[in-house]
């Protein structure tokens, strides 16, 4: 299949300066199967902003198109509600045992006024066919309400790893906001129980954002003997690293040793925009 993957859109203040109708020629030139958007689709988690990010992402003219939540869709206590509203109206689960939960702000009082659903997390699995293939998305909420910080709860990862058993797929991918093989000023704290998780169910492929640093690592466990290759994505907003720019990934042949991994950059001129792209070969992992 071929796989798009965009990230860090940040809609509202900090969202990117040139035109989105320009942006979603280019995204829909590219004969993508899924497109995986990592979170951060808002600034600052309002309505408004949520509202124009679903609209974007509607306009991608993919029939599967797999969101996720990042840290500062995380920003309003409505957080959970504007997400399943416009955003992706997905059956989030819920903790086996609610009182193991130690998240802060997992859960919200029932008594506060205007919240329609008091859980705070947003886990979900998505199982999708390409090609008589079968992909199992995991898509782990690692944002914790109200902070930048990443934290996974344990009880979570429980409940995620009880609904992978009693599914069938042939290939198991990761969405998580979160980088867990590098870090930034705002990192997962907890990073080893992900990387635990991903061993456990033999994840070989992880998608994140949030640093808005293109990276793309292999990890190998001597050990345990487990690899698998986290792909992070930059971002198309206006607040990227200095001397970077807005960029997207396009994974053509993914998860084949014909794998190649495009990398398209975008500047914005005089209101308009110009591409640029880099071919990224996959090496695939050495046979045991």
């Amino acid at each position: 299949m071929n796989l798009l993957h965009i990230s860090d859109m940040h809609f509202g203040p900090r969202h990117w300066l040139g035109k989105s109708e320009l942006l979603l020629e280019k995204l829909n030139s590219y004969a993508a199967d899924i497109v995986i958007n990592t979170g951060d689709n808002t600034t600052d988690a309002l309505e408004s902003e949520f509202a124009a990010a679903g609209n974007f992402l509607k306009s991608i003219n993919c029939p599967h198109i797999v969101s996720i939540p990042g840290n500062h869709d995380k920003r309003n206590m409505r957080s959970a509600d504007y997400f399943r509203q416009y955003i992706d109206d997905t059956e989030v689960l819920r903790p086996l045992n609610r009182k193991n939960c130690k998240k802060n702000n997992i859960f919200l009082l029932g008594s506060t006024n205007g919240i329609k659903d008091h859980f705070t997390d947003i886990n979900f699995l998505k199982n999708i066919t390409i090609n008589g293939e079968s992909f199992l998305m995991v898509c782990l909420d690692a944002n914790s309400l109200y902070d930048d910080n990443g934290f996974v709860d344990r009880e979570m990862l429980r409940t995620l790893s009880d609904a992978i058993s009693k599914a069938r797929y042939d290939r198991i991918l990761l969405l998580n906001h979160y980088s867990i093989l590098d870090t930034d000023s705002d990192p997962l704290f907890n990073s080893r129980t992900v990387v635990e998780f991903i061993r456990e169910h033999k994840i070989e492929h992880v998608f994140c954002g949030h640093t808005h640093q293109l990276s793309i690592m292999r990890s190998t466990d001597l050990y345990h003997g487990h690899t698998f290759t986290q792909y992070k994505n930059g971002s198309l907003s206006s607040s990227n690293t200095p001397n970077d720019t807005n960029m997207f990934l396009y994974y053509e042949n993914f998860g084949t040793d014909a794998m190649v991994i495009h990398v398209v950059r975008g500047t914005v001129k005089n209101n308009s925009l110009i591409f640029k792209e880099e071919i990224i070969p996959y090496f695939p992992v050495a046979e045991n």
